[in-house]
C-alpha cells in the first residue's frame, strides 16, 4: 500500500474509562459538547536548562532503545514506530499517577531530574522540534514539516485534579474538548477519528476501532506529530534499478534500489557495522542507517544501547559516497502492553494503579497499549505515519567509497540539535 504524499507523523491517543465509585474532583467539567475546559494556564514559552533538557532526551532514547530491542525479539518481519510519540503520551498520562504507579512512570521513562524539571524539558523538546525547517522543503514540494498537537477529549461531567490538567495546559499545551462518551460513544469516536485524520492529512483515518469508545469512556488524549520533508540531496529515479537484498534466511530478493552518484554526507565504519547519515533538506534532521554485516543484524539490536549509538554517531566523518538504498515501505501494528509490562510498566496495568492524581471520582488502569505505523522512503524524501492509543479502564479495574544496503538494517529519523529520536524501525525485506 502506498501514500500520495510524503508525510511524517506520530499520533498518540490516551482513552480513560470510568468505574464504579465516589469521590470529588475540584474541576467539575461543563456539561455543553464541545465546551472547551481545562485550566487557565497558558503554554509555557520560557526554555528549560540545557542540562534538564540533555537529561530528557536522553531518557526518551533510552526508552526508544528498550522498546526497539523487546519489539525486534519477538518479530522476524519489518517493524516502524514512534518512540517519541509513545514517549510524549506516557509522559502526558505521568502527571496523572501517583505512589508506585507514579515510579513505574519513572522507571520505564528513564526520568532521572524531579518531575516538574521532566515536564518543563518535555514542552522545550516539543517546541524546539515544533521550530525546524523554517527554510527547508518537504518531498511533496510543498514546505517542510514537523508540527507537534495535544489534545485532551473529555467525558461530559467528569471531573479531573486541577494540578493535572494545568500540567498538560502549561507543558503540553493541551486543553480539554468535551464529548457525550456517555450516551453516544460512537458518534464520539468518530469525531475523534476525524479530528486526528484531519490533524494527520489522512494519513490515519481510523486510529479508534469499533469498541474502542464505550459508555465508560472518561477521555481521550491525543498527541499528534506531523513531519514532512525532502532529502538535502535528492536520489536521481533514472539511476533506480532492481538490485539484489539479501534477507535474513540469506536468500536474495531482488528490490527497487535508490543510488546516488557522489553523495556528501557523514558515514563510518564501526566494528564492521556500516553508519550512514542521509540528511533531510536544512540539514536539521536526518536519517541514520545502521547496517551490520551480513547475518549481524541480531547482535547489533541485541547491544543498541544509549552508549553504543552515541559511539556510532562519534565515528562519524565527512565523506563522499556512492550509496545504494532500496526503496521501502513499511507497516507495523503493535501490541505495546507485554513490552511496556516488562519494561516496568506492569502496575499501571493491573488493579493497583493509582491515578488519583488524574482524577479522585474513579480508579483508573491502563488496559492496553496499540500501535500502529508506516514509513515511506523514496527519491524524493521520507513520510511515515503512526498512532497510538493507550486505553485507560475502570480498575477492577572527497575519496569516494562505496556503500551498498543490500541486507537488513536499522534506520532512525533523528532531531540533531536535541538528539531525539523521533522515529525508529528495521527494514529486512524492503
Amino acid at each position: 500500500m502506498t501514500l500520495s504524499r510524503a508525510a511524517l507523523l506520530a499520533v498518540t491517543a490516551l482513552t480513560l474509562s470510568s468505574a464504579c465509585g465516589g469521590g470529588s474532583s475540584p474541576t467539575p467539567a461543563p456539561s455543553a459538547p464541545g465546551d472547551r475546559i481545562g485550566s487557565t494556564e497558558a503554554r509555557v514559552t520560557a526554555s528549560a536548562p540545557p542540562a534538564d533538557l540533555a537529561a530528557a532526551v536522553g531518557s526518551n532514547g533510552a526508552l526508544a532503545l528498550d522498546l526497539y530491542r523487546v519489539l525486534a525479539s519477538e518479530a522476524q518481519e519489518n517493524l516502524f514506530f514512534s518512540p517519541q510519540s509513545i514517549t510524549f503520551a506516557l509522559s502526558m498520562t505521568y502527571p496523572g499517577g501517583s505512589g508506585a504507579t507514579a515510579a513505574a512512570f519513572e522507571q520505564t521513562l528513564h526520568v532521572s531530574i524531579p518531575e516538574p524539571r521532566y515536564h518543563r524539558a518535555m514542552n522545550d523538546l516539543d517546541r524546539q522540534l515544533r521550530s525546524r525547517g523554517e527554510n527547508a522543503s518537504g518531498a511533496d514540494g510543498q514546505p517542510f514539516r514537523l508540527r507537534l498537537v495535544n489534545q485532551l477529549f473529555a467525558r461530559k461531567g467528569f471531573t479531573f485534579e486541577q494540578p493535572f490538567l494545568d500540567t498538560l495546559a502549561g507543558e503540553y499545551g493541551a486543553d480539554v474538548r468535551l464529548l457525550d462518551f456517555g450516551s453516544a460513544p460512537e458518534p464520539a469516536r468518530e469525531a475523534i477519528n476525524a479530528w486526528v485524520a484531519e490533524e494527520t492529512e489522512d494519513r490515519i483515518p481510523d486510529l479508534l476501532p469499533v469498541g474502542t469508545i464505550d459508555t465508560d469512556t472518561v477521555a481521550v488524549l491525543v498527541n499528534a506529530i506531523y513531519f514532512n520533508a525532502a532529502w538535502a540531496k535528492k536520489f536521481d529515479p533514472a539511476l533506480t534499478r532492481d538490485r539484489e537484498f539479501t534477507l535474513l534466511d540469506g536468500s536474495r530478493l531482488l528490490v527497487p534500489t535508490m543510488a546516488s552518484g557522489d553523495l556528501p554526507t557523514r558515514a563510518a565504519q564501526v566494528a564492521g557495522v556500516e553508519v550512514v547519515e542521509l540528511p533531510y533538506d536544512d540539514g536539521e534532521l536526518s536519517m541514520l542507517l545502521l547496517v551490520p554485516p551480513a547475518g549481524g543484524l541480531a547482535a547489533l539490536e541485541e547491544q543498541l544501547t544509549p552508549a553504543r549509538l552515541e559511539a556510532y554517531l562519534a565515528a562519524l566523518r565527512d565523506e563522499h559516497l556512492a550509496l545504494t538504498l532500496p526503496r521501502f515501505e513499511v507497516r507495523s501494528s503493535l501490541q505495546l502492553k507485554p513490552p511496556l509490562t516488562a519494561l516496568g510498566l506492569g502496575v499501571a496495568f493491573g488493579d493497583q494503579a493509582d491515578f488519583s492524581r488524574m482524577s479522585t471520582e474513579v480508579g483508573l488502569r491502563v488496559s492496553d497499549v496499540v500501535h500502529q505505523a508506516f514509513v515511506k522512503v523514496n527519491e524524493a524524501g521520507t513520510e511515515a505515519a503512526a498512532a497510538t492509543a493507550v486505553i485507560v479502564g475502570p480498575t477492577s479495574a572527497p575519496v569516494t567509497r562505496t556503500v551498498a544496503i543490500d541486507r537488513p538494517f536499522v534506520f532512525a529519523i533523528r532531531d540533531h540539535a536535541t538528539g531525539a529520536l523521533v522515529f525508529m524501525g528495521r527494514v529486512v525485506r524492503p
